[in-house]
């Protein structure tokens, strides 16, 4: 592999991992953020069990894409 391949692997896994940390941010911290400080009525207007399983769907997806992202990082060579 060469010193150019091996610079694309590490800018898709970067992107990827942005991707996965994007995840987190909107469907993880932010929710739970809003439902906690109540912002806009939110824990009345959404059920609890909406909120798990929103966060559940947001947590396998950053989980995944950050996994991809390791296998893709071992394809670096030195």
């Amino acid at each position: 592999m060469s010193l150019i391949d091996n610079e694309q692997t590490k800018l898709l896994a970067t992107a990827l991992n942005t991707a996965a940390t994007s995840c987190f941010t909107v469907g993880i911290a932010t929710p739970i953020a809003g439902y906690l400080y109540n912002i806009g009525g939110l824990r009345t207007t959404l059920p609890f069990w909406i909120l798990v399983g929103g966060l559940l769907a947001w947590s396998t997806a950053a989980i995944t894409l950050h996994l991809i992202v390791r296998q893709i990082l071992k394809r670096l060579r030195a």
